[in-house]
């Protein structure tokens, strides 16, 4: 049986949430090699994920 559009939404933005929520507890190790491009990796998925959920609680 397919879910309804609605559970898909509120299925998406928990993900989201979560996945913000797993990023903003992560630690930075500056002594790490690389770990400069992750941690901007990491910020722009946040962003992401943010739009993301400004543009499906317009929806």
């Amino acid at each position: 049986m397919p879910t309804k559009p609605s559970e898909d939404k509120k299925r998406a933005l928990r993900h989201l949430n979560e996945l913000i929520a797993a990023l903003d507890r992560r630690v930075v190790h500056v002594e790490r090699a690389g770990e400069a491009a992750i941690a901007r990796d990491a910020a722009a998925l946040r962003k992401k994920a943010l739009k993301r959920i400004a543009d499906l609680e317009k929806a």
